[in-house]
């Protein structure tokens, strides 16, 4: 068995190394029976165009193709519980908001203190351990990472993603090819998604900030500049972590949404899950569409609340207003169930049954 770490990095400049590795395997390595070549690397762009979508004599020769994943919020339980580290549901769900499922950064969670200590002993106290942690991330993954980085930094101001002339006309640079190739390749590596909003056309693509450790990352080291040593633990009840849970508890069900699919007991059902904003000056959206085969649509609310979320006469209001606008927008000939995924759940009151289903924290575990 052989197996090659991060082998784009073998592939400098001049160094014919993917003529040679060709060489390689075809005139000897494909004719043992007795070899396993197991090659790996943290760039999927050249994994991908160099390895998988050789058209060259390298071209077939792939066996297995194995992405390696983040955890998902399960598999970090199973972690925690493993390394004797006490966090409940609603710290697990914070914590995969920072640190995004990924084991490497979990490694770093002590036992014995809160996340809030682990956070500012992580990222804002002296010398802590992740603190450039970004840099060098981006750094090994790209030639020029600052490109790379001014886009993403622009991604993490907006909620639901920028079309590509926003992005253009944020950083002021050509939306040509040199654009295309920066966000294919934050698109590779799983820092972004492209999609459309629900109801449009699939050339109207919108690029979204999807990876829960750089949107961290930027929201607080870049853009906010957060530099007291005890910052995490000092506001907590701060406007500025409320508008970021906000937004990442969005995504976090996003990544989740065959989970959610399972609470809704259609987990064997075709859906379209995506975001939807009214064009127009309404300003209606909502966070999450899942439209389903079977003739129903789920209109979902995503609320990171610290208790029960309690729905009002005037919130009331709002929600019937928007799934009229949705539906008149959309002409969508289903039936629209309102839905509510929230920490804790609902506070039963007249309105709360006005929701025809309530997922909650423990769903997405």
């Amino acid at each position: 068995m052989v197996f090659i770490d991060e082998m784009p990095w073998l592939d400098t400049p001049r160094s014919n190394f993917v003529t040679a590795f060709e060489h390689f395997w075809n005139n000897w390595g494909v004719g043992r029976h007795n070899l396993l070549l197991i090659v790996c690397g943290s760039e999927p762009t050249w994994i991908t165009n160099q390895i998988l979508n050789n058209m060259g004599s390298l071209y077939g020769r792939a066996t297995y193709k194995i992405e390696i994943r983040p955890f998902s919020l399960s598999e970090c339980e199973l972690y925690y519980k493993q390394k004797n580290i006490v966090l409940d549901r609603y710290d697990q769900i914070q914590a995969y908001m920072i640190l995004g499922g990924i084991p490497y950064y979990m490694s770093y969670l002590q036992k014995g203190m809160s996340l809030a200590q682990n956070i500012d002993e992580m990222f804002f106290s002296s010398g802590s351990k992740l603190n450039n942690e970004f840099e060098r991330l981006c750094g090994s993954l790209f030639v020029d990472p600052q490109k790379y980085i001014s886009v993403l930094k622009l991604l993490s101001t907006r909620r639901d993603g920028m079309t590509r002339k926003e992005i253009s006309d944020g950083l002021k640079i050509p939306s040509g090819g040199g654009l295309t190739e920066i966000l294919r390749s934050l698109e590779a590596n799983n820092f972004i998604v492209s999609y459309p909003l629900y109801g449009e056309a699939p050339r109207n693509l919108r690029y979204k900030l999807i990876d829960l450790f750089t949107l961290f990352y930027m929201y607080f080291k870049v853009l906010h500049k957060a530099d007291s040593a005890t910052f995490w633990a000092d506001n907590q009840r701060a406007p500025q972590l409320n508008s970021w849970r906000g937004f990442a508890f969005d995504e976090v069900c996003y990544v989740h949404r065959q989970q959610i699919k399972n609470a809704l007991g259609i987990a064997g059902v075709n859906t379209n899950i995506l975001p939807w904003r009214a064009k127009g000056d309404d300003g209606a959206q909502i966070d999450m569409v899942i439209d389903r085969d079977d003739r129903v649509v789920n209109i979902c609310e995503i609320k990171f609340c610290t208790d029960f979320f309690t729905i009002d006469k005037d919130y009331d209001l709002r929600l019937n207003r928007k799934i009229n606008t949705f539906m008149e927008k959309t002409k969508l000939q289903k039936n629209p169930h309102l839905t509510f995924i929230t920490t804790y759940g609902l506070s039963k009151n007249e309105y709360s049954g006005h929701v025809r289903k309530c997922i909650t924290a423990d769903d997405l575990f």
